[in-house]
């Protein structure tokens, strides 16, 4: 990991706008799960089902997507990356920093929302909350590689991010079940079901499957993201 690299990185992060959308989606989650817990709605089905449908289906894929793609895309685009490749850092270490940074906000922002949500809404019972965190932490390091893998090798990363999030997994994952064994949100939901003893949670990936495939996506993409960055031109500051 390069700390300059980091620190700079995390910097333009926390200091765009997108920073707005990093704080308001976890507040959106917290507040839902507080509300429900005022109400006394909050039972195992319906913490489960909030835990699954809106933090680890919607929340963690659009965090991941602004954090994966936020972190490395907007310097490609406006030729920043250039002075950072000029310099005598092996690129994989660039996209290893980068990552890095991804992930940490993906912990901020999602994982730790994720564990509080479950803790206000069902406490330690059947261990849903502890069980989602682990199961949002897995999923997002496979999704911020692959976003940031999509950020070096295309200007359109978010949008392909969001189709693969929103329409492949949100969408066709839920009336095709063939789908669902390519999905990311998948995975971590079958991680998810294998620690915890409640019947709410029901994954359609074998455990051992979706572990493997998570481990195969993050180091697949993390190496595609690296090879791709060595093919930047110095010079033009396009992929050759």
């Amino acid at each position: 990991m390069n700390t300059t690299i980091a620190l700079i990185t995390l910097r333009a992060m926390l200091g765009r706008r997108r920073v707005l959308l990093l704080f308001a989606l976890p507040m959106l989650l917290l507040v839902l799960a507080a509300g429900l817990r005022i109400g006394d709605f909050s039972d195992l089905d319906v913490s489960a089902g909030v835990l699954q449908q809106f933090a680890l289906a919607t929340l963690l894929p659009l965090l991941a997507l602004i954090a994966g793609t936020g972190v490395i895309g907007p310097e490609i685009d406006d030729g920043q990356i250039m002075y950072i490749l000029t310099k005598p850092i092996p690129r994989h270490v660039v996209v290893l920093t980068k990552l890095l940074v991804a992930n940490l906000l993906v912990v901020v922002f999602a994982v730790i929302p994720t564990l509080m949500a479950g803790m206000v809404m069902s406490g330690t019972t059947a261990g849903v909350g502890v069980a989602f965190t682990v199961g949002t932490l897995v999923a997002g390091v496979a999704y911020t590689s692959v976003f940031v893998a999509l950020a070096v090798a295309s200007r359109n990363a978010v949008t392909i991010g969001l189709l693969y999030a929103l329409v492949w997994e949100s969408l066709l994952g839920n009336y095709a079940p063939g789908a669902r064994s390519a999905s990311i949100q998948q995975w971590g939901l079958s991680i998810t079901d294998a620690l915890t003893s409640t019947a709410a949670v029901e994954a359609s990936v074998r455990t051992p499957v979706a572990a493997l495939l998570l481990a195969t996506v993050t180091i697949g993409a993390t190496a595609l993201a690296a090879m791709r960055l060595r093919t930047l031109s110095v010079v033009g500051g396009e992929s050759s």
